[in-house]
């Protein structure tokens, strides 16, 4: 059997996930690798067949995302030729998470594909969404369109969604709480994180930034380099987690038992939906870094309530399933 596996490479949840999922998928045979995208951090142990530049954001330093570095790194004729002229007949089952290039190409060349991503979770109605309807709903329905769909969240919200993959090296973790948080808010400028963090002295805190190369300390401020083995450190031995409103980094720190606040990003709606289902469970959620940022971040340091959370390693079955049912 071959199986391409599509990527997407903005952020560093779509990476991190498919660590865990592509050794899984090579038990059932020739695995090519497609990954398109420009701002993560993390890498596949595994050499990649296809890296496309693909359709991606870029963080700004405020909260929200960097529309005109977004708009110069766009180049919608690449794309459509990548979309065009990727070779798709020769794979018996293409697999996409939420990676545009891939998607399209099967679109276009009427192959099916199968969504295996938490962003194919919101083709259900019965998850979690703002009460105010946005148009970024139709990226969730255009952006990476698929036939099929395997999706992932914090809750089983349809038949078709499961919790989160954790992953193997999360799950064999020995944790500990040596009081520090972690954080990792990568739409925030370093210095805008060193002044509000700054004023909360009761907390040391350890920034994962992707602004920085080499590590420094500012009062109770460490920051880092993005790094996927440092960051798991600090993870399992940290208090707590303070993140923006991603996914597979709030679900790592809960299922280590961490106390989670997210900020997700302003003008990304995805985010804004990943807030709320993580409210639901009792996530401490907040939405700007503003002049309440200190209240909100020392009442969530005072609090000791942990959220228990049931994320069972299913991740083998999910493929497993997903092989047999889909592949041609």
């Amino acid at each position: 059997m071959k199986i391409l596996f599509g990527i997407q490479g903005t952020g560093n949840g779509h990476i991190s996930r498919a660590r865990e999922i592509v050794p899984l998928l090579q038990q059932y045979g020739e695995v090519d690798l497609l990954v398109s995208g420009t701002e993560a951090e993390v890498s596949l142990s595994q050499p990649l067949k296809y890296k496309m530049h693909g359709f991606s954001f870029v963080f700004g330093k405020n909260g929200g995302v960097d529309k005109w570095a977004t708009f110069k790194i766009m180049n919608t004729r690449q794309l459509w030729r990548d979309m065009r002229s990727l070779p798709l007949k020769q794979y018996d089952l293409i697999i996409n998470d939420f990676e545009p290039v891939s998607a399209w190409a099967c679109k276009l060349q009427g192959v099916p594909s199968v969504s295996l991503s938490h962003q194919c979770s919101f083709v259900s109605k019965n998850t979690p969404r703002p009460r105010k309807w946005s148009a970024a709903e139709l990226i969730f329905k255009y952006y990476s369109p698929t036939t099929h769909h395997v999706g992932f969240h914090f809750e089983r919200y349809d038949d078709f969604i499961h919790t989160p993959v954790i992953r193997s090296d999360i799950r064999k973790m020995e944790t500990s709480n040596l009081g520090h948080y972690a954080v990792y808010l990568p739409a925030y400028s370093d210095d805008k994180l060193l002044k509000y963090l700054g004023q909360a002295r009761d907390a040391q805190w350890q920034v994962f930034s992707k602004r920085t190369k080499k590590p420094y300390s500012v009062g109770n401020v460490k920051v880092f380099p993005v790094n996927n083995e440092a960051f798991n450190t600090s993870l399992a031995s940290c208090a707590g987690l303070l993140t923006g409103g991603g996914f597979e980094g709030p679900a790592e720190a809960l299922y280590l038992g961490k106390k989670v606040m997210m900020i997700p990003m302003r003008g990304q709606y995805e985010q804004q939906c990943n807030a709320l289902s993580a409210s639901k469970l009792g996530v401490s959620v907040i939405h700007s870094i503003s002049r309440d940022f200190l209240n909100r971040v020392n009442g969530w340091l005072a609090e000791d309530k942990r959220i228990v959370v049931d994320f069972p390693d299913e991740t083998a079955q999910i493929v497993d399933t997903m092989i047999k049912q889909y592949a041609r």
